[in-house]
C-alpha cells in the first residue's frame, strides 16, 4: 500500500470536481471557484470559527503569513495552526 502513496502514475495531474456524486475533470478556474463557494457557504452557515486552516512548517515564512493574513482577514477566523513547534 506504501507503494502506492509515491507512484507518480497514481498522482492527480488535472483538478477535479464531483458533479452528481462522480469525480470529472475541471478547469483550475472552475475547481478554485467550486472550493471557493464551499468554503464561503461553511463560514455563512456555521460562522467563521467553523472554519480553519493548517499551515506546513515546510512553507515559508511569506506563505505562512499569507496564510494566516487570508484566515484572518478574509474569513474572519483565528483558527489557524501549524506543525512550527
Amino acid at each position: 500500500m506504501a507503494k502506492h502513496k509515491f507512484d507518480p502514475y497514481m498522482r492527480i495531474t488535472e483538478p477535479m470536481v464531483r458533479d452528481n456524486g462522480e469525480l470529472r475533470v475541471a478547469t483550475w478556474q472552475e475547481a478554485i471557484s467550486i472550493a471557493a463557494k464551499g468554503l464561503a457557504a461553511t463560514r455563512d452557515a456555521f460562522s467563521p470559527s467553523a472554519v480553519g486552516f493548517f499551515s506546513c512548517s515546510k512553507s515559508t515564512n511569506e506563505m505562512n503569513f499569507i496564510a494566516q493574513k487570508f484566515a484572518r482577514a478574509v474569513i474572519g477566523t483565528n483558527n489557524i495552526d501549524s506543525c512550527n513547534r
